[in-house]
């Protein structure tokens, strides 16, 4: 009988939970935080967490490539731009209940949530990756 469940299953799983919890309290934080940011229930960080979470793997490598000689310019800056794109797509989806009010808000979340990613990647998934790897 096939086994199912291999490790590399559970780290993609575990990678997946990681994500979405961790996109779903900085959606949280936001709205708690700035006025300019708001979702109408609870469900919907969640929800905005997971069209997040299938756009950083779907898209986000594809517009990354495209854009590579425009973050390579601004030093980085660009890639923010990225995120409050893929924002724009979830206010675009969820429509009435995920608002962000202000190009200028919506580029400050897009910074907080590229902060979170970054962290989600350096302190918690690349020790666990090296942990699992020592097995």
């Amino acid at each position: 009988m096939k086994k199912i469940f291999n490790d590399r299953n559970i780290n993609k799983f575990l990678d997946w939970l990681i994500y979405i919890i961790a996109y779903t309290l900085t959606f949280f934080l936001v709205d708690i935080l700035f006025n300019a940011f708001e979702v109408d229930n609870p469900v919907y960080y969640f929800v905005a967490s997971l069209i997040m979470y299938g756009l950083n793997i779907a898209i986000r490598p594809i517009v990354f490539r495209l854009t590579l000689p425009l973050i390579g310019y601004t030093y980085g800056l660009f890639y923010f731009v990225i995120d409050f794109l893929m924002l724009l797509i979830i206010d675009f989806v969820l429509s009435r209940h995920f608002d962000i009010y202000g190009m200028f808000w919506g580029l400050f979340i897009a910074f907080v949530i590229s902060i979170t990613h970054v962290l989600i990647e350096e302190i918690i998934l690349k020790p666990l990756a090296k942990g699992s790897d020592k097995k």
